[in-house]
Protein backbone atom coordinates (compact mmCIF):
# COMPACT_ATOMS: atom_id res chain seq x y z
CA UNK A 1 0.00 0.00 0.00
CA UNK A 2 3.08 2.41 0.95
CA UNK A 3 4.78 1.68 -2.58
CA UNK A 4 1.23 2.69 -4.41
CA UNK A 5 0.98 5.72 -2.34
CA UNK A 6 4.75 6.61 -2.95
CA UNK A 7 4.18 6.14 -6.78
CA UNK A 8 0.81 8.14 -7.25
CA UNK A 9 3.13 10.81 -5.24
CA UNK A 10 5.91 10.79 -7.54
CA UNK A 11 3.62 10.43 -10.43
CA UNK A 12 1.74 13.89 -8.98
CA UNK A 13 5.07 15.49 -8.80
CA UNK A 14 5.97 15.02 -12.21
CA UNK A 15 2.76 15.79 -14.01
CA UNK A 16 3.16 19.55 -11.96
CA UNK A 17 6.43 19.67 -12.84
CA UNK A 18 6.16 19.25 -16.36
CA UNK A 19 3.26 21.83 -16.27
CA UNK A 20 5.76 23.91 -14.46
CA UNK A 21 8.30 23.79 -17.33
CA UNK A 22 5.74 24.45 -20.05
CA UNK A 23 4.07 27.30 -18.73
CA UNK A 24 6.54 29.39 -16.44
CA UNK A 25 9.93 28.03 -18.28
CA UNK A 26 11.69 30.55 -20.19
CA UNK A 27 13.88 29.29 -23.32
CA UNK A 28 17.38 31.26 -23.59
CA UNK A 29 16.82 33.95 -26.58
CA UNK A 30 19.32 36.18 -28.31
CA UNK A 31 15.95 38.12 -29.75
CA UNK A 32 16.68 42.15 -28.75
CA UNK A 33 13.98 44.38 -28.14
CA UNK A 34 15.48 47.75 -29.68
CA UNK A 35 16.37 45.42 -32.78
CA UNK A 36 12.96 45.36 -34.30
CA UNK A 37 14.27 45.00 -37.30
CA UNK A 38 13.37 45.72 -41.12
CA UNK A 39 10.92 43.36 -42.88
CA UNK A 40 8.60 45.67 -44.55
CA UNK A 41 5.08 45.12 -46.92
CA UNK A 42 7.06 44.52 -49.80
CA UNK A 43 9.33 42.31 -49.02
CA UNK A 44 6.20 40.18 -46.91
CA UNK A 45 4.74 39.91 -50.94
CA UNK A 46 7.11 37.78 -51.85
CA UNK A 47 6.93 35.47 -48.98
CA UNK A 48 6.01 31.69 -49.71
CA UNK A 49 3.25 29.25 -48.44
CA UNK A 50 3.72 27.63 -45.44
CA UNK A 51 2.67 23.94 -45.78
CA UNK A 52 2.76 23.69 -41.97
CA UNK A 53 1.01 26.99 -41.11
CA UNK A 54 3.98 27.69 -38.70
CA UNK A 55 5.35 30.66 -39.49
CA UNK A 56 8.38 32.21 -37.27
CA UNK A 57 9.82 35.65 -37.60
CA UNK A 58 12.97 36.73 -36.47
CA UNK A 59 14.60 40.34 -36.29
CA UNK A 60 16.05 40.33 -39.90
CA UNK A 61 14.50 36.55 -40.94
CA UNK A 62 11.73 34.49 -41.29
CA UNK A 63 11.37 30.64 -41.84
CA UNK A 64 8.04 28.28 -42.21
CA UNK A 65 8.91 25.50 -39.53
CA UNK A 66 8.69 21.54 -40.43
CA UNK A 67 7.84 19.92 -36.83
CA UNK A 68 8.06 16.24 -38.69
CA UNK A 69 11.69 16.59 -40.36
CA UNK A 70 12.42 18.74 -37.45
CA UNK A 71 14.27 22.13 -39.51
CA UNK A 72 12.33 24.50 -41.34
CA UNK A 73 11.14 24.24 -44.93
CA UNK A 74 12.12 27.48 -45.62
CA UNK A 75 14.18 30.42 -44.66
CA UNK A 76 13.11 33.75 -46.48
CA UNK A 77 15.25 36.84 -45.84
CA UNK A 78 15.86 40.60 -47.68
CA UNK A 79 20.19 41.14 -48.07
CA UNK A 80 21.36 45.00 -48.66
CA UNK A 81 24.49 45.88 -49.63
CA UNK A 82 25.01 47.37 -46.32
CA UNK A 83 24.23 44.49 -44.07
CA UNK A 84 27.23 43.17 -46.15
CA UNK A 85 30.27 44.02 -43.27
CA UNK A 86 33.29 42.49 -42.26
CA UNK A 87 32.72 42.88 -38.39
CA UNK A 88 34.49 40.19 -36.34
CA UNK A 89 31.91 38.67 -34.20
CA UNK A 90 32.39 35.60 -32.09
CA UNK A 91 30.43 32.48 -32.82
CA UNK A 92 27.47 31.85 -30.35
CA UNK A 93 26.08 28.78 -29.25
CA UNK A 94 23.26 26.90 -31.05
CA UNK A 95 20.25 27.06 -29.16
CA UNK A 96 16.42 26.42 -29.44
CA UNK A 97 14.32 28.86 -31.01
CA UNK A 98 12.48 30.58 -28.68
CA UNK A 99 9.42 30.77 -31.00
CA UNK A 100 9.13 27.72 -32.16
CA UNK A 101 6.57 26.55 -29.84
CA UNK A 102 6.93 22.80 -30.57
CA UNK A 103 10.62 23.76 -29.86
CA UNK A 104 13.30 22.98 -32.48
CA UNK A 105 15.90 20.52 -32.81
CA UNK A 106 18.51 20.08 -29.74
CA UNK A 107 21.63 21.38 -31.60
CA UNK A 108 23.18 17.90 -29.63
CA UNK A 109 21.37 15.77 -32.52
CA UNK A 110 23.81 16.55 -34.74
CA UNK A 111 26.99 15.76 -32.42
CA UNK A 112 28.81 12.38 -33.93
CA UNK A 113 26.43 12.33 -36.66
CA UNK A 114 29.07 13.26 -39.34
CA UNK A 115 26.81 16.22 -40.34
CA UNK A 116 27.65 19.90 -40.31
CA UNK A 117 24.97 22.40 -38.69
CA UNK A 118 24.52 23.86 -42.14
CA UNK A 119 22.77 27.57 -41.42
CA UNK A 120 20.14 28.35 -44.56
CA UNK A 121 20.26 32.03 -43.37
CA UNK A 122 23.69 32.32 -43.45
CA UNK A 123 26.07 34.44 -40.29
CA UNK A 124 28.00 35.90 -42.79
CA UNK A 125 24.93 37.35 -44.04
CA UNK A 126 24.19 38.68 -40.99
CA UNK A 127 27.55 40.59 -39.48
CA UNK A 128 26.14 44.36 -39.10
CA UNK A 129 23.96 43.24 -35.40
CA UNK A 130 25.74 41.39 -33.07
CA UNK A 131 21.48 40.15 -32.38
CA UNK A 132 21.20 39.68 -35.94
CA UNK A 133 24.48 37.63 -35.86
CA UNK A 134 23.56 35.56 -33.51
CA UNK A 135 19.90 34.52 -34.41
CA UNK A 136 21.16 32.81 -37.19
CA UNK A 137 22.44 30.29 -34.86
CA UNK A 138 18.93 29.08 -33.56
CA UNK A 139 18.39 25.74 -34.60
CA UNK A 140 15.21 26.27 -36.70
CA UNK A 141 17.70 28.38 -39.21
CA UNK A 142 20.19 25.29 -39.67
CA UNK A 143 19.87 21.84 -41.68
CA UNK A 144 22.19 18.55 -41.78
CA UNK A 145 25.05 19.09 -44.77
CA UNK A 146 27.46 17.17 -45.26
CA UNK A 147 31.12 19.45 -44.54
CA UNK A 148 32.21 19.56 -48.36
CA UNK A 149 29.16 20.20 -49.38
CA UNK A 150 28.37 22.93 -46.61
CA UNK A 151 32.38 24.63 -47.70
CA UNK A 152 31.99 23.74 -51.02
CA UNK A 153 29.78 24.33 -53.68
CA UNK A 154 27.05 25.71 -50.96
CA UNK A 155 29.64 28.45 -49.72
CA UNK A 156 30.38 29.16 -53.56
CA UNK A 157 26.77 30.07 -53.93
CA UNK A 158 26.22 31.96 -50.50
CA UNK A 159 29.02 34.01 -52.18
CA UNK A 160 27.79 35.10 -55.18
CA UNK A 161 24.29 35.92 -53.16
CA UNK A 162 26.71 38.21 -51.35
CA UNK A 163 28.10 39.34 -54.89
CA UNK A 164 24.90 40.01 -56.27
CA UNK A 165 23.53 42.31 -53.34
CA UNK A 166 26.59 44.24 -53.54
CA UNK A 167 25.88 44.95 -57.33
CA UNK A 168 22.04 45.37 -57.08
CA UNK A 169 21.79 46.61 -53.86
CA UNK A 170 19.51 44.39 -52.07
CA UNK A 171 18.61 40.89 -53.08
CA UNK A 172 15.48 38.54 -51.59
CA UNK A 173 16.54 35.56 -50.67
CA UNK A 174 14.03 31.69 -49.78
CA UNK A 175 16.14 28.69 -49.12
CA UNK A 176 15.55 25.63 -47.82
CA UNK A 177 16.15 21.53 -47.42
CA UNK A 178 13.57 19.43 -49.75
CA UNK A 179 12.09 17.61 -47.27
CA UNK A 180 10.51 14.81 -48.43
CA UNK A 181 9.58 10.78 -47.24
CA UNK A 182 12.73 8.49 -47.06
CA UNK A 183 15.38 10.87 -45.63
CA UNK A 184 18.13 9.47 -43.57
CA UNK A 185 17.83 10.77 -40.15
CA UNK A 186 20.15 11.86 -37.00
CA UNK A 187 20.05 11.84 -33.67
CA UNK A 188 17.33 10.99 -31.07
CA UNK A 189 14.43 13.73 -32.80
CA UNK A 190 15.11 11.97 -36.27
CA UNK A 191 16.32 15.82 -37.75
CA UNK A 192 16.15 14.69 -41.28
CA UNK A 193 19.13 15.13 -43.83
CA UNK A 194 17.72 16.69 -47.72
CA UNK A 195 19.00 15.24 -50.14
CA UNK A 196 19.00 18.44 -51.99
CA UNK A 197 18.64 21.80 -50.84
CA UNK A 198 17.47 24.77 -53.09
CA UNK A 199 18.36 28.83 -52.69
CA UNK A 200 15.76 31.56 -55.08
CA UNK A 201 17.32 34.87 -55.20
CA UNK A 202 14.74 38.00 -56.39
CA UNK A 203 16.01 41.13 -57.38
CA UNK A 204 14.09 44.39 -58.31
CA UNK A 205 10.97 45.69 -57.26
CA UNK A 206 7.13 43.67 -57.26
CA UNK A 207 6.82 45.26 -60.59
CA UNK A 208 9.72 44.14 -62.60
CA UNK A 209 11.09 41.20 -60.05
CA UNK A 210 13.93 38.96 -61.74
CA UNK A 211 14.23 35.66 -60.48
CA UNK A 212 16.81 32.65 -60.05
CA UNK A 213 16.06 29.08 -59.04
CA UNK A 214 18.90 26.79 -58.26
CA UNK A 215 18.25 22.90 -56.71
CA UNK A 216 21.39 21.18 -55.66
CA UNK A 217 22.51 17.84 -54.98
CA UNK A 218 23.58 17.11 -51.07
CA UNK A 219 27.27 16.55 -52.23
CA UNK A 220 29.94 18.52 -53.20
CA UNK A 221 30.72 19.80 -56.81
CA UNK A 222 33.03 21.59 -59.59
CA UNK A 223 30.57 22.42 -61.45
CA UNK A 224 29.63 25.95 -62.27
CA UNK A 225 26.92 27.53 -60.31
CA UNK A 226 24.90 27.78 -63.89
CA UNK A 227 24.48 24.39 -64.12
CA UNK A 228 22.12 24.05 -61.00
CA UNK A 229 19.80 26.58 -62.54
CA UNK A 230 15.96 25.35 -62.73
CA UNK A 231 13.04 26.97 -63.15
CA UNK A 232 10.75 27.93 -60.04
CA UNK A 233 7.89 25.46 -61.14
CA UNK A 234 10.20 22.40 -61.17
CA UNK A 235 10.54 23.36 -56.97
CA UNK A 236 7.20 23.88 -56.44
CA UNK A 237 6.58 20.72 -57.66
CA UNK A 238 9.25 18.95 -55.44
CA UNK A 239 8.69 21.18 -52.62
CA UNK A 240 4.51 21.59 -52.52
CA UNK A 241 5.62 25.35 -51.53
CA UNK A 242 4.18 28.16 -53.74
CA UNK A 243 7.28 30.56 -53.66
CA UNK A 244 5.31 33.69 -54.89
CA UNK A 245 1.75 33.59 -54.40
CA UNK A 246 1.01 37.12 -53.59
CA UNK A 247 2.14 38.11 -56.82
CA UNK A 248 -0.35 38.47 -60.16
CA UNK A 249 -0.77 35.22 -61.12
CA UNK A 250 0.29 36.67 -64.79
CA UNK A 251 3.45 37.82 -63.00
CA UNK A 252 4.19 35.14 -61.07
CA UNK A 253 3.64 32.41 -64.11
CA UNK A 254 6.28 34.49 -66.06
CA UNK A 255 8.72 34.55 -63.56
CA UNK A 256 8.47 30.55 -62.52
CA UNK A 257 7.85 28.97 -66.09
CA UNK A 258 11.24 29.52 -67.38
CA UNK A 259 14.87 29.90 -66.66
CA UNK A 260 15.74 33.58 -67.18
CA UNK A 261 19.60 34.37 -66.95
CA UNK A 262 19.15 37.54 -68.41
CA UNK A 263 20.19 40.61 -66.19
CA UNK A 264 22.33 38.46 -64.01
CA UNK A 265 25.99 38.68 -64.13
CA UNK A 266 27.95 35.60 -63.40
Amino acid sequence: MKKRNIYTLLTLLLIIAFWLFDNFYEVETYEDDYDSGKVGKNVKLLFPTSTTGVIVNHNYYSLSYNERYEQAEWVAYELKKEYLTYDDRKRPYFIEDPRVRTKSADWKNYRGSGFDRGHLCPAGDMRFSESAYNQTFYTSNISPQENAFNGGIWNRLEQKVRYWTKKYDSVFVVTGGVLEEGLEEIGEEDVAVPKFFYKIIAKGNNENLEVLAFLMPHKESSLPLEKFLVPVDSLEKLTGIDFFEKLPNDREDRLEKEVLIKGWKF
